[in-house]
């Protein structure tokens, strides 16, 4: 059974940072790209921040110099640290993994979820 297992979120005072993991099981977990979406009240889902299988990183301009994803592969965990939190940074934070097979993409699995407030 796949499964991707969010935590780290939490209240946080703007400017503070936080540490998200994710700990993913029931697939192999090298395979796969991963990343971090966030969905916001009343927004679309978005990505954040990915990491490929070679460990490439891609930020979405609202998370660069701020965020940074990284992955452990013996532990099977994705992190995403998060610095000078922003009140717009509030949301529900995903964790996604992404097959591709020659650059085809072919499936992914999400995590529940964990929420982010940063708020005074």
């Amino acid at each position: 059974q796949v499964q991707l297992v969010e935590s780290g979120g939490g209240l946080v005072q703007p400017g503070g940072s936080l540490r998200l993991s994710c700990a993913g099981s029931g697939f192999i977990f090298s395979h796969y790209a991963m990343g971090w979406f966030r969905q916001a009240p009343g927004k679309q889902r978005e990505l954040v921040a990915k990491i490929t299988r070679s460990g490439s990183t891609n930020y979405a301009d609202s998370a660069k110099g701020r965020f940074t994803i990284s992955r452990d592969n013996d532990k099977n965990t994705v992190f995403l640290q998060m610095n000078g939190l922003k009140p717009e940074d509030t949301a529900v934070y995903y964790c996604n993994a992404a097959y591709s097979d020659n650059g085809y993409f072919e499936h992914e699995y999400w995590g529940q979820g964990t929420q982010v407030t940063v708020s005074s």
